[in-house]
């Protein structure tokens, strides 16, 4: 499911926004004069890079999808809290890691029953053999990696290694410590190089 352009949402004003403008440029003129087109323009550059990581996050494409136009809709409603200070990028994908966040914890009960009925069913090992996940050799390259990582690990990784953000870019995304971002960072390569191997890993 795409992710629509703001104008489906909101409807358009009519006029056309250069596309080769700057996201700065392209943020003023919808904060400004509440573009849409500009706000498109945007969510055109955007979307793959905000759902490419929320399907990395969660594993699920559909519930990706729906968090990544959710992203997109709190995008235009915050515009005017986009201070320039860092990258529209990283602004943006720090709204995409908060709403997986908010996901995980609107789960977290649900996902608690669960995990206790199984066990309480003893039928851990028999579900886990019978999981519809693609065994490992089954795996591209980065989810490999990325599904024997934690959860913080993971995202760190993936914004460091898949979307190459700085660890003070990261830092900033996730809300995380500097110090923790670096930490995550070396744990989750230490990892995967133990795991699978690995003489060494570039720098994040």
């Amino acid at each position: 499911m795409a992710v629509p352009r703001k104008s489906e949402v909101i409807g358009s004003t009519g006029e056309s926004a250069p596309e080769d403008d700057s996201d700065e440029a392209l943020v003023a003129r919808a904060v400004g004069f509440g573009d849409t087109d500009s706000f498109g323009i945007l969510v055109d550059r955007y979307q793959s890079r905000v759902r490419a990581y929320l399907r990395q996050m969660t594993r699920e494409p559909a519930a990706a999808d729906d968090m990544a136009q959710e992203t997109f809709i709190r995008a235009w409603t915050k515009m005017d809290t986009f201070s320039g200070k860092g990258s529209f990028s990283s602004w943006l994908m720090a709204i995409a890691h908060n709403q997986f966040l908010q996901t995980v914890r609107q789960s977290q009960r649900q996902r608690r029953l669960v995990e206790r009925l199984e066990a309480e069913a003893r039928v851990s090992e028999a579900l886990s053999g019978k999981s519809a996940s693609p065994s490992p050799s089954e795996l591209p390259d980065l989810p490999r990696l990325l599904a024997i990582l934690s959860g913080p690990e993971r995202s760190v990784m993936l914004l460091g290694y898949g979307f190459g953000y700085s660890h003070g870019e990261i830092a900033d995304i996730t809300g995380l410590a500097l110090g923790t971002v670096k930490s995550h960072i070396h744990r989750g390569k230490a990892r995967i190089r133990e795991t699978f191997r690995l003489e060494e890993l570039d720098n994040a």
